[in-house]
């Protein structure tokens, strides 16, 4: 499985059986090393909560390619209205798709809706989740954007995990030292910080996020991806 980077919380997850996009905030993301024209063919378009920086150009991609969008049902409907495939799940739920399986976890978070071209107006769009997948054998945790929870320590004990991306950036999310209390919850065997630095109020130093690490949970090794990068798993 190859995990690639494309900025913020974005993530291209690459498997045997199918290629699947993770939070596609493209354009308007100076972080982003690609834009929406580079996806061709998707299995799966997976959206943690309806803000900008996440949902992003995910209904323009599930035009393009046909894949379906898979959130909430509440940020599905919204979805649905302006042309995007979807596949409605919630909070605890599974669904085995021809890539592999999703469960939907809780995330501590908002979640609300911008009509395309109305970015001033604002729809409830149901809870904030995370992702649990399983692809070519191996289960990788994507928390979305949320704050430190107990209940990370039970996702740890059901679902070992290859791998997480957890948020550093603080103010929105965790920072760095709930993270990494995150992490000895999950322990996960690869740690990959995300959501810092696209903006001036997440600046975050991540290698030092990555040395807290070393010192406070060396179980899970951590892992910066600069946009582009990718893990091997």
């Amino acid at each position: 499985m190859e995990i690639r980077f494309h900025g913020h919380a974005c993530f291209e997850i690459i498997g045997e059986k199918g290629r699947i996009l993770i939070d596609p905030f493209l354009k308007g993301n100076p972080a982003a090393d690609v834009g929406p024209e580079h996806f061709t063919h998707l299995d799966g378009i997976l959206v943690s909560h309806g803000h900008s920086d996440h949902l992003g150009d995910a209904i323009e991609l599930s035009q393009k390619t046909g894949a379906p969008l898979i959130c909430v049902f509440e940020l599905a409907r919204l979805c649905a209205r302006y042309g995007a495939k979807t596949h409605a799940m919630h909070i605890g739920g599974k669904h085995t798709f021809n890539f592999g399986t999703v469960r939907l976890t809780q995330a501590l978070h908002g979640s609300v809706f911008e009509p395309p071209g109305e970015e001033e107006s604002f729809t409830y769009a149901g809870m904030a989740c995370g992702f649990l997948i399983q692809m070519d054998g191996k289960w990788i945790y994507h928390a979305g954007d949320t704050g430190l929870f107990g209940d990370m320590e039970l996702i740890g004990r059901r679902h070992p995990l290859a791998a997480a991306m957890l948020p550093i950036g603080d103010n929105y999310t965790m920072g760095q030292e709930e993270a990494v209390y995150a992490a000895t919850l999950l322990r996960p065997s690869y740690l990959i910080p995300m959501h810092y630095n696209t903006f001036p109020v997440i600046q975050q130093d991540p290698q030092e996020f990555i040395e807290l690490l070393k010192r406070k949970f060396p179980a899970s090794k951590g892992e910066i991806l600069a946009p582009g990068q990718s893990l091997i798993i």
